[in-house]
C-alpha cells in the first residue's frame, strides 16, 4: 500500500512538473514571422508578429525583432491574418464540434437560434457569442419545419416580448434573432427537403401555406426593447413581406440575403436605415433573387457581413472559400476587402475591441496559409497555422 501512494505521489509530481512546464511554455513569446501580413484592412510585406500571453504585442519589419529572445516560427512564403469570424451558424442545435471549427480557421462564431449562454472561448477553443432561441409567431418558422424545442420561441402579446428580449439578454444573448418567414421561396433551402438537414413538412408537388408572422407592433417592442439594453436584433427574412416588415419596425440586420428579388425602392429604405446584410450567399445560391439583391445592394452603398451558415448542407464546418469568392462576384468587394469584412469589420461589428485586427494589444486568434491568400481563398479551408488566444491549435509548418 505505502508503495502504491508512493507511486502515485510521484506520478502527481511528474504531472505537477509538466503541467508547470506547459504553463511557461504558453508564456513564452511567440514571434511569427510572415512574408505577407494582413492586419485585417491592410497586407503588408515582409512583416512579423509578436505575441506574448493572449495578446499581440508587437508588429513591425522583420529586422526590428534581431534581439528578440521569443520563441521564433518562420512561415517563409505564406500569409498570416486574423483567425475569420463567422455570424451565422447553428453550432450547439445541429451538434457541430467547436475544435473542428476553430482548425479551419474560425476563431470566432456567433450562433444564431438555439442554446443560449454567455460568451466563452478564445483561449485556445472556440470563441462562441449566442442569441438563444429564435422569437417568432405562433406556429412561425422555424415551428412547422424543425419543431420549437430548444430552437424558437411563440411570442403573442409586446410585453410577452420585451419580457422575453430581456430575459435573452439577461442570460448572455449578444443578439436578438427574430423569424419574418413566410415560406414558398423558390431555391430557399428552408423550403426544400434539405433545410438544416431536416426533412420538409411540405407535401410532394403541392406548395406550402403562408406561415404566420409577428406582427408589426411586436416586432417594434422587441427592436426598442433589445436597443434600450445595447443590443441588435437580427432577422431571418426571405421576401418583400418580412422585409418590408422589418425596416417598418427599424431591424437592425438581415440574417441572410433576402431569397426572393426584393424591390430596389426597399433596399433604399434598408440602406438608408443602416441595415447590415449577413451574405450567407453559398447557402442560398439556388434562391432567384440573390444575385439582384446583391448587386443593388452593393450599388446602393449598402453593407454586408460575413457569414456562411455552418451546420447547413454542404457548408463547410469553417471558413467557406465559395463564401468568399461570392463575396468578391455578388458584392463586388476586392479580395483585401472580402477579407476586412470577415475580420476587422465584423470585430467591430461585435463590440470586441481590437477584434479581428493584428495590431497591439488586439486578442492573439491568426491562421496562416502558404502563398498569397489574394490571389486563392481555398487554402483559407484547410490553414496551416491556428492561433487562439496565443495557444498553438494547429501547427503544419514545424514537423
Amino acid at each position: 500500500m505505502k508503495t502504491l501512494r508512493k507511486l502515485l505521489s510521484r506520478l502527481l509530481f511528474t504531472l505537477s512538473l509538466a503541467s508547470s512546464a506547459l504553463a511557461l511554455a504558453e508564456d513564452t513569446p511567440l514571434l511569427l514571422h510572415a512574408a505577407r501580413v494582413f492586419d485585417g484592412t491592410t497586407l503588408k510585406t515582409n512583416t512579423s508578429v509578436l505575441i506574448s500571453g493572449d495578446k499581440i504585442t508587437q508588429i513591425d519589419k522583420r529586422d526590428a525583432f534581431k534581439d528578440s529572445t521569443a520563441k521564433v516560427i518562420d512561415l517563409g512564403d505564406a500569409t498570416l491574418l486574423p483567425a475569420l469570424i463567422e455570424l451565422h451558424a447553428h453550432l450547439a442545435y445541429q451538434h457541430i464540434p467547436a475544435d473542428t471549427v476553430l482548425r479551419h480557421g474560425i476563431g470566432t462564431l456567433r450562433d444564431v437560434g438555439g442554446v443560449l449562454h454567455p460568451p466563452y472561448g478564445g483561449n485556445g477553443s472556440l470563441r462562441v457569442l449566442t442569441s438563444g432561441l429564435i422569437m417568432t409567431a405562433p406556429n412561425g418558422y422555424p415551428i412547422p419545419n424543425m419543431g420549437e424545442d430548444k430552437l424558437a420561441i411563440p411570442v403573442t402579446t409586446e410585453s410577452q416580448a420585451r419580457q422575453i428580449v430581456r430575459e435573452l439578454i439577461n442570460a448572455g444573448a449578444v443578439i436578438i434573432k427574430i423569424a419574418l418567414e413566410v415560406g414558398n421561396e423558390v431555391g430557399a433551402p428552408w423550403s426544400s427537403a434539405h433545410h438544416h438537414g431536416h426533412s420538409s413538412h411540405v407535401e410532394h408537388g403541392k406548395p406550402p401555406h403562408a406561415m404566420p408572422l409577428l406582427s408589426e407592433a411586436i416586432v417594434k417592442a422587441i427592436v426598442d426593447e433589445a436597443h434600450k439594453n445595447g443590443r441588435k436584433v437580427t432577422a431571418h427574412l426571405a421576401e418583400t413581406k418580412g422585409v418590408t416588415l422589418a425596416i417598418n419596425a427599424g431591424v437592425d440586420e438581415w440574417a441572410h440575403i433576402p431569397c426572393d428579388a426584393i424591390p430596389e425602392k426597399l433596399l433604399k429604405k434598408a440602406v438608408a436605415q443602416n441595415v447590415k446584410i449577413i451574405t450567407t450567399f453559398d447557402t442560398l445560391s439556388k434562391c432567384s433573387g440573390v444575385a439582384h439583391n446583391a448587386h443593388t445592394w452593393a450599388a446602393l452603398g449598402g453593407e454586408f457581413l460575413y457569414g456562411a451558415e455552418i451546420a447547413h448542407p454542404d457548408i463547410p464546418w469553417g471558413i467557406d472559400a465559395q463564401e468568399l469568392n461570392l463575396m468578391m462576384h455578388l458584392a463586388k468587394l476586392s479580395p483585401l476587402d472580402v477579407l476586412h469584412t470577415a475580420t476587422a469589420k465584423a470585430g467591430a461589428y461585435l463590440n470586441i475591441p481590437l477584434l479581428g485586427t493584428l495590431q497591439n494589444g488586439a486578442p492573439a486568434d491568426l491562421i496562416a496559409v502558404r502563398g498569397d491568400v489574394t490571389h486563392n481563398f481555398k487554402p483559407l479551408e484547410y490553414p496551416d497555422l491556428v492561433i487562439s488566444g496565443g495557444r498553438i491549435v494547429v501547427n503544419r509548418f514545424e514537423k
